[in-house]
């Protein structure tokens, strides 16, 4: 049963300057989107009061070190109404000034269309396609009760230096979005009590009344997701009404046993006379007329623009006192937690420092050169290896553990308290996702943003479209995300199209800072591992997520090879028939488990007196790294024949076989069908390869 707050008798201290400052955020907002000309005006003057009272009455924060591990998380999932949060990172002191207000939304500024996570001081993660936030600030909550397990799991609730809040202010369109539904199932699940989620409910989206197209009731869905629910009615004038919210909001923070959801019935740009409860105040700037009309509503001055006075600045920015002094308190907690736990506390140094244990490089496995291993088998044996060494590597999957190798610790469940299951822990490696890839991908956003641990996640590389909008912010970002994709081509066999990946490695490919490693055997997969985790930073910009590509179907294992780190390497030399080392006249190039049909077809070529020279490329974007002349010592410029092997479409290749080259690649979709069948029915045999060779070759003499 939802509840719905009182508005008597709180301790909410509640002034003229608190009142100033809310409906000073509201004349902003027009301003700002009045003066560029284009923007989200109406929820950001709506939203001003419930944006205030969490910067100034409810967060824990210090806007001087914004990012204090122990304050308050705040997501605004609805993105378009960034000057929601802008206004208040204004007020409240972290860095923003008039000056970027005005500039909002135009080239080089700090207040870009949309919040921009390492652009503005203060932004926690990047929104703006609806849904996402929500499923960050799951995946926050999730963090933050890990990272608790792993620091301090003994203290009881609220009195550890772990203890925090994540809030989240979400809009109609993330509650439509199918993203939120799934995080919002798991959060439900989970008992996230760290977790509160404000929904403004203005019934307004671009198209009109929200009766276009939702009739649900969306407070009973939370209920029935397990979440604590408040309703909060707005005042007689249609304005939020502070004093209920403000209760709402501290009842929320004192439950612990389960997230907690906040309805608050708004009126989108209240209060202007004529635009309020219209879906063109959602993106449009109102008008001259109209904000100069709000302002006298307000009783502003409408000739002035940007307009704040001294005394409501003074007043917000004293924020930053109440920040220093629970900044200070906190300080005292941990330097008592870091006395009595002193491993604890190493641990915590080592972590925040961005390194990794000493020791952890010998604990990888090396496999034995000539065995068959799928890769996505040697990835699991990896996992398991590490996972007993490095406690902040956690992660799972889209409940396709058992098929994606993904269980680092198969007594270790991450679960409530409660959860009957064998082996579930509130602290537990092993994540759980369900059949919810799209939030999983967000939710490690999330994990990754909170800090202090290290996260993958898995499932099959097909289903990387389901992920793909997550994947894209993970790479916008620079958060170092590790997505595991098994199942990696038609090696997968009987399950047929439908299952089998031909586009995505192109596709995924073309997003920009995202690193594809697709590993040729189960050496290459412990490098990989190795590359991923060493390249790990907590540096704003630096990280970039990967994924990792592997097989069903088991794959000869060569020799290991260092230079694999480079993201392409020599892995058989050019010789002569009787073995004699030669200049190669031919490249074959492969990645994952067609690298095997180059070294067969090398086989071939060398035995008619061709020289072959056989690369590897477990990375592309590894390998553009590198400089010039380590990639022309792989790839020599005089040596125009070659071919790529790619059970894929053959985008990505061209620009290295060059004019002459050739690429055996797979062009339409698969077929339901024994590997072994399919790779010799579309044509990728040794014998192909090195047909392709002979055509390239004969290219170049043409």
């Amino acid at each position: 049963m939802s509840i719905q707050p009182t508005t008597t008798d709180t301790d909410l201290e509640w002034t003229d300057l608190d009142k100033r400052a809310v409906d000073t955020a509201r004349v902003l907002a027009m301003d700002s989107v009045q003066k560029v000309g284009n923007g989200h005006p109406g929820t950001a003057m709506s939203l001003a009061p419930a944006a205030y009272l969490l910067f100034q009455k409810i967060m824990r924060h210090d806007p001087a070190d914004a990012d204090w591990t122990g304050r308050d998380r705040f997501v605004l999932s609805a993105g378009h109404s960034s000057l929601t949060l802008y206004t208040q990172l204004y007020l409240a002191g972290y860095g923003l000034e008039l000056a970027d207000l005005e500039a909002f939304r135009t080239w080089g500024s700090k207040t870009p269309g949309h919040p921009e996570y390492g652009l503005t001081r203060g932004v926690e993660t990047t929104t703006g396609p609806l849904g996402q936030g929500v499923a960050n600030a799951v995946g926050m909550a999730m963090a933050a009760r890990y990272e608790r397990g792993l620091f301090d799991p003994d203290t009881p609730v609220g009195g550890s230096p772990f203890d925090h809040t994540i809030w989240a202010i979400a809009g109609d369109g993330c509650l439509e979005e199918g993203i939120s539904a799934e995080a919002s199932s798991l959060a439900g699940h989970q008992k996230l009590g760290n977790l509160v989620l404000l929904w403004d409910d203005n019934h307004i989206s671009i198209e009109g009344d929200t009766q276009t197209a939702v009739s649900e009731d969306t407070v009973r869905r939370y209920e029935a997701y397990g979440w604590h629910v408040q309703r909060v009615a707005p005042l007689p004038n249609g304005d939020l009404d502070v004093h209920a919210l403000y209760t709402a909001l501290k009842a929320a923070r004192a439950e612990t046993s389960r997230p907690s959801f906040i309805a608050m019935r708004s009126i989108i740009a209240w209060p202007a006379p004529h635009a309020q409860n219209t879906e063109a105040a959602h993106g449009s700037a109102l008008g001259e007329e109209e904000v100069a009309a709000t302002k006298r509503i307000l009783g502003f001055d409408p000739e002035r623009h940007f307009a704040v006075s001294d005394e409501v600045i003074a007043h917000t920015r004293a924020v930053g006192d109440r920040g220093r002094e629970a900044h200070g308190a906190w300080d005292k907690t941990f330097a008592a937690w870091r006395t009595a736990n002193p491993e604890h506390a190493a641990t915590f140094e080592r972590i925040d420092a961005g390194e990794l244990p000493a020791g952890w490089l010998e604990e990888l496995p090396a496999f034995e050169t000539g065995k068959s291993l799928a890769t996505r088998a040697a990835s699991g044996k990896i996992l398991q290896a590490l996972g007993a060494v490095i406690p902040e590597l956690w992660g799972g999957s889209a409940d396709l553990a058992g098929s994606n190798n993904t269980t680092i610790d198969k007594n270790s469940s991450f679960l409530p308290v409660g959860n009957p299951l064998p082996g579930a822990d509130p602290y537990g490696r092993t994540l759980h996702f369900g059949i919810r890839e799209h939030s999983m991908a967000a939710e490690l956003n999330g994990i990754t943003l909170h800090g202090n641990t290290r996260v993958y996640g898995g499932t099959f590389l097909v289903f990387s479209d389901y992920m793909r909008n997550a994947v894209r912010l993970s790479a916008l970002m620079h958060l170092p995300v590790t997505y595991v994709w098994t199942h990696d081509s038609i090696g997968l066999g009987e399950d047929g199209p439908t299952h089998q990946p031909v586009e995505h490695l192109a596709s995924l490919r073309a997003i920009p800072g995202l690193n594809v490693v697709r590993p040729a055997d189960a050496n290459e997969t412990v490098i990989a591992w190795r590359e991923i985790l060493t390249r790990w930073t907590k540096e704003y910009g630096k990280g970039h997520p990967h994924g990792l590509a592997l097989t069903r179907q088991g794959v000869p294992t060569y020799e290991r090879n260092e230079d694999a780190a480079r993201g392409g390497y020599v892995l058989f030399e050019a010789e002569l028939p009787d073995g004699t080392a030669a200049a190669p006249q031919v490249i074959l190039i492969g990645t994952g488990s067609e690298v095997q049909l180059a070294v067969g077809a090398r086989e071939q070529l060398q035995a008619d007196g061709i020289p072959t020279r056989v690369v590897s490329v477990p990375c592309v974007e590894w390998f553009e790294e590198q400089d010039q002349a380590y990639r022309d010592s792989v790839l020599p410029p005089s040596v125009r024949a070659r071919v790529a092997v790619e059970a894929g479409i053959g985008l990505t290749w061209y620009r290295f076989v060059g004019d002459a080259g050739r690429i055996v690649s797979l062009e339409h979709f698969g077929a339901s069908a024994d590997a072994k069948v399919l790779f010799r029915e579309f044509g990728f045999t040794p014998e192909a390869v090195a047909s392709a060779a002979r055509e390239s070759l004969d290219a170049v003499d043409r």
